[in-house]
């Protein structure tokens, strides 16, 4: 089980980051706000990735959905929290410190509640 949440966790953290620099590029660098069109193709295999994820997520928790859902969404905000603080400077404040606490608890119970 903890060597299919650890590849599920590797494909969503990795997914989450190119939908990030995806959609928050164009804030980044001037080409990418630019050219939609092109930047809009990361999003074939952010897909894939997406789907890897829940497979393995899926297979991960005895083919309940419901898991890798939280788990995916739980790692989401992780990387966007850590991405948007990075990239814009944009502190984590007393708020965000809570969402991000929340979400990691949710990992965690998504991994070890039986």
């Amino acid at each position: 089980m903890i060597k299919s949440v650890l590849i599920s966790s590797a494909f969503f953290l990795i997914a989450h980051i190119f939908v990030w620099f995806q959609l928050n590029g164009q804030f980044i660098w001037k080409g990418w706000k630019d050219n939609l069109l092109l930047v809009s193709l990361i999003g074939i295999p952010t897909s894939i990735l997406f789907i890897y994820a829940t497979r393995w997520g899926v297979n991960a928790f005895d083919g309940l959905f419901w898991p890798p859902r939280f788990l995916g969404f739980a790692l989401g905000i992780i990387v966007y929290g850590l991405l948007v603080s990075y990239f814009f400077n944009q502190g984590v404040n007393m708020k965000t410190l809570v969402t991000l606490i929340l979400a990691f608890i949710i990992l965690l119970i998504q991994m070890f509640w039986k």
